[in-house]
């Protein structure tokens, strides 16, 4: 048999709630290349693995202890065949049948491209604090980009901020190219293995796109505690890759809780139905606190926070 163009790899646990609408959106892809979809399960309880019986070419169960962003991908992409790979989450929906066929399309046209990633539109019952952050994301953008550096030298001549834009990269949907992955695997990190593997790739030489025609339907309305989390570890690695520091000090720590408050106020204001006003009030304390600390907390050395699998 023909061996598949694309493998798409599918981390899954717990996700009962979400699979079925995602691997639905897989199955309606309308291409001209043979695809294969394999799933890496991390000990789900709520029927997740019977869901994706049948419907995946391979299984692969795994403890909840031992996922990690990083080496858990490239256990999946270890069982593909596929030259092109596409990462996706169980919660991220296809938005059409040429889904597939956008994404990949950049690394079919250029041999250089390393990877390309997805628009990401918000659920239908995402909140107007989540819509408007997500709106500000480059992954939320209608403008297609590509991505190069001619050298380390010139990607550290530019600002932390700008450093991180250029190597912007989203495994919530993405793909990458199995021969360029091969010599640059995922790192294991409790968080960003997309964004720390796409500095590597555009330092190797490579080139990185944002498809922006590829949509996919996601986001998140975690609690307060949960974004903290994140937050926290989001930026005490984007430290350590770019010693990027938005929030470096107290005073401005308290300017961006108070610009948030404000933010989150006319989002509420703006809000069709009736939205938690306690949730939004803690995001505007969770998410500037998580930044300042996170850091903080790689540049003192400090040890991450194990976030929940997700």
């Amino acid at each position: 048999m023909t061996p598949p163009v694309v493998s798409i790899v599918l981390p899954t646990f717990n996700g009962a709630s979400t699979l079925p609408a995602v691997l639905d959106g897989i199955s309606r892809q309308r291409v001209d290349f043979r695809t294969e979809l394999v799933a890496v399960d991390s000990s789900s309880t709520d029927g997740t693995a019977d869901l994706l019986q049948g419907r995946v070419e391979r299984l692969i169960s795994i403890s909840n202890e031992d996922f990690n962003h990083g080496l858990t991908r490239n256990l999946g992409i270890e069982h593909t065949k596929g030259e092109l790979i596409v990462m996706l989450v169980q919660d991220a929906v296809p938005a059409s049948d040429r889904w597939l066929a956008e994404l990949v399309h950049p690394l079919l046209v250029d041999g250089r491209v390393a990877g390309s990633f997805a628009r990401q539109r918000p659920r239908p019952d995402a909140s107007t604090v989540v819509r408007y952050y997500l709106e500000r994301w480059i992954a939320g953008s209608d403008t297609a980009r590509t991505m190069a550096v001619s050298s380390e030298a010139e990607l550290s001549a530019l600002e932390p901020m700008a450093q991180l834009e250029l190597c912007a990269f989203d495994n919530v949907c993405s793909c990458i190219r199995r021969s360029v992955w091969k010599h640059h695997p995922f790192r294991s990190t409790v968080i960003a293995e997309d964004i720390e593997w796409a500095r590597e790739v555009l330092l190797a030489g490579y080139k990185l796109a944002y498809a922006p025609q590829a949509e996919v339907i996601h986001s998140h309305d975690r609690s307060a505690s949960s974004e903290f989390v994140r937050t926290y570890n989001l930026h005490r690695r984007l430290y350590e890759l770019f010693r990027l520091r938005t929030i470096p000090t107290l005073p401005l720590l308290a300017r961006a809780i108070v610009s948030s408050l404000a933010v989150h106020r006319r989002c509420l204001a703006r809000a069709a139905a009736r939205e938690p006003r306690r949730r939004a009030i803690g995001l505007a304390l969770a998410w500037p606190l998580g930044q300042y600390l996170g850091a903080l907390a790689a540049a003192k050395g400090w040890k991450p926070i194990r976030p929940r699998v997700a």
